[in-house]
């Protein structure tokens, strides 16, 4: 005859055993105890010294701009065809070349902005590029 806290034999044990998980995690705890120290030794070691290298400047960028009337701008002053010839002329010789950003007005003529294409070409100048202005639509 059995108790009412006895279980028969015959029935399956529904409970789980945690004494074997706390043991694998108690040994697993020690493991990394032991683990982590060692991998946050460091080791000295004397690095190679190198000889440095001078970083060239770069020139500042020039502004070239043409207006609806088809005046010329360096940097916001206003030049003649001759003066913007031979400031390219002179742009063109330096080592490195500044980059030229060219704005042309939306009610130019496209033949000044053409001009001042050609002549940033024929100066030798290579670093040449085109400010346009993102229109903002209304939402």
């Amino acid at each position: 005859m059995a108790f009412s806290g006895e279980q028969d034999d015959d029935e399956v044990m529904s409970e789980i055993n945690m004494t074997p998980l706390v043991d694998v995690m108690l040994v697993l705890l020690i493991i990394f105890m032991l683990t982590v120290p060692v991998l946050t030794q460091s080791v000295d070691i004397a690095l190679p010294q190198t000889g440095g290298k001078t970083v060239q400047q770069q020139p500042d960028a020039v502004t070239i701009a043409v207006n609806a009337t088809g005046q010329i701008f360096w940097n916001e002053e206003q030049i003649d065809k001759q003066v913007l010839d031979l400031r390219m002329a002179k742009s063109a010789s330096q080592t490195p070349q500044p980059q030229i950003r060219i704005h042309g007005d939306k009610k130019a003529s496209y033949e000044h902005v053409i001009q001042v294409m050609a002549g940033a070409q024929q100066a030798g100048l290579t670093q040449l590029g085109f400010v346009t202005e993102v229109s903002q639509q209304a939402e």
